[in-house]
């Protein structure tokens, strides 16, 4: 496993010195979902973590299906959609490979994904559960300070939103939003016509993804 975790380290500094900017991954997944549903939101989550936390990011996102080996270009790749989240077998083993190597994975449930999500999620790690991570976790810590948590940028539920993860071997490898729709706050201002504060609120605490995945390993 180190000489796995070497070998993805040099094939990303490799990948960056060569194209001189990182991109932030867009997974590309079957079963019918709809992966594409916000076209706006990295782009501008790139923007902002340009902006606020000194990176070089591509303001254009890397499209990279789930059993791809480019999965290895990008240390954080970003799921969203609505519906149905599926992985085969080989796909599932090429994830993992990816997420055991230092790969990070942002999920976030537009409305709809959480029962796809989970036995998907189970496919890759069938050892481990989501758990709800406490707001003392550094993920909630970084650039932008969020003492309660995730916040709240559409209703879905009437619920409170929540932050689940996968922790292996003492990584956290996937954080998964639910009931709080950051990709939709992440959007161009007339998709939804979200308040600014809103949006601010969404674009921080997607700066703190950003932040953790490049710096906690």
């Amino acid at each position: 496993m180190k000489k796995f975790i070497i070998g993805f380290c040099l094939l990303l500094l490799t990948h960056f010195s060569e194209a001189q900017k990182m991109k932030l991954g867009l997974l590309v997944y079957g079963g019918g979902g709809d992966w594409y549903s916000n076209p706006t939101a990295l782009k501008n989550l790139a923007r902002f973590s340009n902006q606020n936390l000194n990176t070089q990011l591509d303001l254009q996102e890397g499209q990279v299906e789930v059993g791809s080996r480019e999965l290895l270009n990008y240390p954080i790749v970003f799921a969203t959609g609505h519906g149905r989240i599926m992985f085969n077998d080989a796909e599932a083993k090429n994830f993992r490979t990816y997420l055991q190597a230092g790969g990070f994975l942002h999920i976030d449930d537009n409305y709809g994904m959480d029962k796809y999500v989970r036995p998907a999620m189970k496919k890759v790690f069938p050892e481990l559960d989501f758990v709800e991570l406490p707001f003392s976790h550094p993920i909630y810590h970084q650039k932008f300070e969020f003492a309660n948590g995730l916040p709240k940028i559409h209703e879905h539920d009437n619920k409170p939103p929540k932050g689940y993860g996968l922790i292996y071997q003492g990584r956290l490898v996937c954080f998964y939003t639910f009931e709080t729709d950051l990709n939709d706050g992440w959007e161009d201002p007339e998709v939804h016509k979200d308040p600014e504060e809103k949006r601010q609120l969404a674009l921080r605490m997607g700066a703190n993804l950003i932040q953790y995945a490049f710096t906690v390993k």
